[in-house]
């Protein structure tokens, strides 16, 4: 029988999270190999079951792609049966996972300080919108709320015209980036309960998660409290930085000269661009002005240097630009690509259809069944080499609920009565009585 080597078998993962920053990790824990039990309110379950559905029927797509391999536990922790049934699951677990408002679960008396008396073991993980402390701390956070406050959004986006407005991120900063951020320290969490035999506190804010991709803006900002410019920038020399990192179009944001470049197709097709970088040294540079033709440049004081290009990178920037214009994306990459760094911009819908993404696992299928079928998703982002991913169903609202109830040792007539009285399931609402006729 072959070994199971799936980095966390035998990990217990309490989800008390909703939308997309909490399970987004917990999503990852369970193609880890982590047994997750994904608890959800009875007959509602995760918020994301029927936001930007697809069919008013179905789980959305939202949904499917955030919880898959997980199981569904419909319970009311509000109840005083739902709060035995809770802390009998915290006794047995190995990680609490919860991403409610601050505050949430002080009020439903599972704090931390609570738990870890529960289980001493636990890794309680948490995510809120702002650190403690923070003069935001009470914020509710929202996606774009922590792209605003972390930094993001004010060094995103265009730098003049109608459109120099701080820009939040398309991509989930706030979100999917946070969940990421909580894994690697609940991950960090366990190896450390294996040295002191206990578990710890793993708190995580959006506002980190995203300050910390922001990391090089702090940089700029250090070198502009410093000198008053920076030379990487579309601002750089003629322009005001009036002391703050400005926002920076499409630049690379280090030390090297990129930009994006419109091609042949632009007017058609939104994403008929490409993104090209000029690199610092002087045999890259000689490679890149040989590869394209700008042989002249080699020779001219106002482009043969990086500080000299940085000077005039309005100029560079239309000379690369009238050289892509009458190509292809892709004609401009695979003339490119062997001699200076280079990519075609690709739209989601041209990264969904390309089969490597399915052959190396950046992309996966996973059969849901029934009406839905197969939905595609984002596959685990780092691969093992002794190891993938069981790619499973998300679960259907409490297909998991009798199976974990009977595992804690709760009898048939236990489990009708949590039914009985909201605690697994939804009490329906009494039928409105009919309107008495006035006489």
């Amino acid at each position: 029988m072959s070994q199971n080597t799936a980095p966390l078998q035998g990990i217990k993962v309490i989800d008390f999270t909703s939308v997309q920053s909490g399970p987004s990790c917990t999503q990852m824990l369970a193609w880890f190999g982590a047994d997750v039990i994904k608890i959800e309110r009875p007959g509602v379950g995760d918020a994301t079951r029927t936001e930007l559905q697809f069919d008013p029927s179905l789980p959305s797509y939202y949904y499917l792609q955030l919880n898959s391999d997980k199981k569904s536990f419909e319970l009311d922790a509000a109840t005083p049966d739902g709060k035995a049934i809770l802390t009998k699951m915290l006794e047995g677990a190995d990680i609490f996972v919860e991403n409610l408002h601050p505050g949430a679960m002080d009020k439903l008396g599972f704090s931390w300080e609570v738990v870890h008396k529960i289980n001493p073991k636990i890794i309680y993980a948490t995510i809120k919108g702002f650190p403690e402390g923070s003069p935001y701390a009470d914020n509710k956070a929202y996606e774009p709320v922590a792209q605003a406050a972390a930094g993001a959004a004010s060094t995103t986006g265009w730098y003049e015209g109608e459109y120099n407005i701080p820009t939040q991120s398309g991509a989930a900063l706030g979100d999917s980036n946070t969940g990421m951020h909580l894994l690697i320290g609940i991950l960090a969490a366990v190896i450390q309960r294996e040295k002191t035999g206990e578990g710890c506190y793993v708190y995580q804010s959006m506002y980190n998660a995203c300050l910390n991709l922001c990391r090089i803006k702090t940089r700029d900002q250090l070198t502009l409290d410093k000198i008053g410019y920076l030379t990487q920038y579309p601002q750089y020399p003629d322009g005001q930085f009036n002391g703050q990192v400005p926002r920076a179009g499409n630049i690379e944001g280090g030390g090297v000269l990129g930009w994006c470049y419109k091609c042949k197709n632009w007017k058609t097709d939104n994403n008929d661009y490409v993104y090209i970088v000029v690199e610092r040294t002087a045999s890259a540079f000689k490679t890149f002005c040989e590869v394209m033709g700008f042989q002249d440049w080699l020779t001219d004081p106002d482009f043969n240097t990086p500080d000299a290009r940085d000077r005039n990178k309005p100029k560079v920037w239309e000379r690369i630009q009238a050289w892509c214009i009458d190509k292809t994306k892709y004609e401009v990459n695979d003339l490119l690509k062997d001699h200076i760094p280079v990519a075609p911009v690709l739209s989601i819908k041209e990264i969904m259809d390309m089969p490597s993404n399915y052959a190396n696992k950046s992309l996966v299928k996973i059969n849901q069944g029934g009406k839905i079928g197969e939905f595609v998703t984002v596959g685990c982002p780092c691969t093992f080499s002794n190891f993938t991913p069981n790619y499973g169903p998300a679960p259907e609202l409490g297909a998991n609920t009798a199976e974990v109830l009977t595992e804690l040792g709760y009898s048939e007539e236990d489990q009708e009565r949590f039914k009985a009285n909201g605690t697994t399931a939804r009490i329906p609402k009494p039928e409105a009585k009919p309107a008495t006729p006035a006489k």
